[in-house]
């Protein structure tokens, strides 16, 4: 590991997020966490919101963290970061201390959304930092903002019958990098679990910037997903390859920088088939015909960002 990302501490070598987590094997979001952890360094003071994060990494009195964290309750990781903000400019500490507030999908595209979004409106140098991985996973898998089109959830769960409920969720996934760039945001991205180098470098620039910026990660769940530990890199790669979650980096309000797919990039069906919470499209024909509909999602994402 690099020197650059262990603070010393008494004579010892502290990482900025350690092993001793509660997290399951192969979780997505405590992979990319501790690559964004590392990249930041130990000048970072961090909100986390309520959910998987917080809850595997702080059982009091423990924290796996090697830097400054807090956590107030659900909604606030946004509210807390800007009074985090606010004192260090108060003790001229503003421009050596970067300020990250941390959330999953449910505290992201759901319950802080609105505090977020007045956080982007006074331009406050923060960067943001969601982990998506498309459901309220902490508290029993029940679909959120972030849920994509087909998938079961504890509260769109899929059926067999031939109405529209029995394919799992029938709502759209909340675009939350159109939101961020409606904010007038000079740095937002998108990346996956599967491409840790790219998260690093989107780290790396969002905190060039002088102002918000906002980052998010597609990080699989395993119980949530009903996928193979294993399998959390691959499923990763996938997403982004499909054209379902593609990498995306806008500066200024442009696209700048977006991974291409080829021109045989793999169909949605392989990463669907990895992952349980697609299992009952695999079994009817609704459920091919729900197949296909996604897969047009992907080729749109794919005629939209360029990515051929």
């Amino acid at each position: 590991m690099s020197k650059t990302l262990i603070k010393k501490k008494r004579g010892k070598n502290i990482e900025m997020l350690n092993s001793g987590h509660r997290a399951c094997a192969g979780c997505g979001q405590l992979i990319a966490a501790k690559v964004v952890a590392e990249t930041l360094g130990p000048d970072t003071i961090i909100a986390n919101a309520t959910g998987c994060l917080e809850v595997t990494t702080t059982p009091y009195p423990e924290s796996a963290w090697g830097m400054p964290w807090i956590h107030s309750v659900f909604e606030n990781a946004a509210a807390v970061a800007s009074g985090i903000q606010a004192a260090l400019k108060q003790q001229g500490k503003d421009k050596k201390i970067k300020v990250v507030a941390q959330g999953g999908d449910g505290g992201t595209f759901d319950i802080g959304f609105g505090l977020i979004s007045g956080m982007w409106e006074r331009g406050e140098n923060i960067l943001y930092v969601a982990y998506d991985n498309e459901a309220y996973a902490n508290t029993g898998i029940q679909a959120s903002g972030a849920t994509p089109w087909a998938a079961s959830t504890t509260t769109t769960p899929s059926g067999s019958g031939k109405s529209i409920d029995a394919i799992g969720s029938h709502q759209q996934k909340k675009d939350m990098v159109a939101i961020a760039l409606g904010h007038g945001l000079k740095y937002v991205a998108q990346s996956t679990v599967g491409y840790l180098e790219d998260i690093k470098q989107k780290v790396q620039k969002a905190l060039e910037v002088d102002g918000p910026a906002y980052i998010q990660i597609l990080v699989p769940c395993i119980p949530g997903w009903k996928t193979e530990p294993s399998k959390t890199i691959k499923i990763g790669k996938l997403a982004a390859q499909t054209g379902l979650y593609p990498l995306l980096e806008y500066q200024n309000g442009e696209l700048t920088k977006a991974l291409k797919v080829g021109e045989k990039n793999p169909k949605v069906e392989e990463y669907l088939k990895l992952q349980g919470r697609f299992a009952h499209l695999f079994k009817n024909k609704q459920g091919k015909d729900q197949i296909k509909y996604i897969q047009e999602l992907a080729n749109k994402n794919i005629a939209k960002y360029g990515l051929k």
